[in-house]
């Protein structure tokens, strides 16, 4: 029997603005980005219209659930109405107190799911929607 896996292995988020969308998200969520070397093989010239920037959020790859990285790239814009990406939190409260002076919008104030814990969802600098997602 195959050993079991969460659904998603990797999470990018896209923005316009790599120093902006930096500063939020390293004040929203306490934590540092770090610069990801671009993937082996990537040809720029053929692969993008321009450059591409990564910063990757801390994780361990080997620990349960999925990190990412916030992304510029010409291919990929960010944007609402998209794909909802919700952050692991020990109380999403605190993560959600932190966005408007980020500079980012509050959506949905932390609110019961019932059994599956608490969520909020709030609006980065760059237009995303992002969620946080809690037990306590």
């Amino acid at each position: 029997m195959a050993t079991a896996k969460n659904p998603f292995g990797w999470t990018e988020i896209y923005v316009e603005d790599m120093a902006r969308a930096q500063k939020f998200y390293e004040t929203v969520l306490a934590v540092e980005l770090v610069k990801m070397p671009l993937p082996v093989g990537m040809d720029l010239d053929k692969d993008c219209e321009d450059s591409m920037e990564m910063l990757f959020f801390p994780g361990d790859m080997a620990a349960p659930g999925t990190s990412g990285a916030i992304v510029k790239s010409a291919m990929f814009k960010p944007g609402f109405g998209g794909t909802l990406v919700y952050f692991s939190c020990d109380d999403c409260a605190t993560e959600i107190s932190r966005v408007a002076g980020a500079g980012g919008k509050v959506l949905n104030e932390k609110m019961s799911i019932g059994e599956y814990g608490f969520c909020g969802v709030c609006m980065d600098t760059e237009g995303n929607a992002i969620g946080f997602h809690s037990m306590n």
